[in-house]
């Protein structure tokens, strides 16, 4: 058991080593989305439809609330990375939840043999 928690207490270490090197972060993902305009004679209102785009749209959610943003198509590798990022704090976070989990039952595990031996 002693093994396994250090083995355990290890792996956390090393997550929130992970953590500290994550940067710039931003939740959601990106989409293309193609437009119709106003204009009645426009290309996009013909047969078949030449619609206006792509454009870069980023799509999210944070704390209950979601939202949309354009993105520059020059910016969309930028915002993709923060993205990445995001996601990879996510699993990290997962991760160590996880790990947390298993050792705090070793713990308690531990504890409670040490009370019988006591008792």
């Amino acid at each position: 058991m002693k093994r396994r928690m250090q083995e355990l207490e290890r792996q956390i270490a090393k997550v929130k080593e992970e953590l500290m090197e994550l940067a710039e972060l931003r939740p959601g993902s990106i989409s293309l989305q193609y437009n119709v305009c106003g204009s009645p004679n426009c290309r996009c209102k013909a047969s078949p439809q030449q619609r206006h785009g792509p454009y870069y749209q980023l799509n999210y959610t944070r704390k209950g609330k979601g939202g949309t943003r354009f993105v520059k198509r020059e910016e969309v590798k930028l915002v993709q990375r923060q993205i990445d990022s995001y996601g990879r704090l996510r699993a990290l976070l997962d991760r160590w939840i996880d790990l947390g989990t298993e050792l705090a039952d070793l713990n308690l595990a531990e504890h409670r043999e040490s009370l019988k031996r006591d008792s």
